[in-house]
């Protein structure tokens, strides 16, 4: 299986890339990103502006696309920013790797992802899995994560104080308000890339603990 994977820089998506270059399954992973990769025997990292993709064909053959890519408003300082890290590169990337025959397309969405949601972030996770969902890959899997608990190399602080409070009531906790571990989330993203079943596959948080 060749891989193309989203967000390898980011904290599911290192995890994906850990797992996906020791995995004998994956022949290998073609990985773009806007800053350069350690070289890995097996990684293909392109270093690209992705608001110019290229349309070179050697990039964007794959047999599966994991998406981990995202960002924050705080990160992405401001709205129009934030919908175009979340939801136009993946939906420009999708579009490429399908027109070279990726099959497959493995989503890193959100809990509460809805077109019509109140809410700014989840209205544009919602619109992001319709519009994927559009483009017609033969297996298509929605990962909606909670939140997600683990370091990240830019501090997240009310993502913090909300991981520091829910460790605290992990115990009485039900399983659909838990926070995942990135690593949780990377390992279901991976084999659902490798063994999606035909049509279309939604995973809640609660089946990522």
């Amino acid at each position: 299986m060749q891989l193309l994977l989203l967000g390898a820089t980011g904290l599911v998506g290192s995890h994906v890339l850990e797992l996906a270059l020791a995995d004998p399954r994956v022949a290998g992973v073609t990985a773009p990103t806007r800053r350069p990769l350690p070289s890995r025997p097996g990684l293909s990292a392109p270093t690209l502006d992705f608001d110019q993709l290229p349309q070179d064909p050697s990039i964007w053959t794959a047999d599966v696309v994991i998406c981990a890519l995202g960002t924050t408003l705080n990160s992405a300082g401001s709205r129009e920013r934030f919908y175009r890290v979340d939801h136009d590169y993946p939906l420009e990337i999708a579009r490429l790797a399908k027109a070279h025959g990726a099959s497959t397309f493995v989503l890193n969405s959100a809990k509460g992802a809805a077109v019509k949601s109140l809410f700014f972030y989840s209205r544009v996770k919602g619109e992001t899995e319709r519009d994927i969902l559009a483009l017609g890959f033969e297996r298509t899997v929605l990962v909606r994560p909670g939140l997600i608990d683990g370091p990240r190399p830019k501090p997240r602080p009310m993502e913090q104080w909300a991981g520091r409070v829910l460790s605290v009531l992990k115990p009485i906790l039900p399983p659909s308000v838990k926070a995942n571990r990135p690593e949780a989330i990377a390992r279901t993203m991976l084999e659902a890339a490798i063994s999606a079943v035909p049509g279309v596959t939604v995973v809640p948080s609660q089946d990522l603990l």
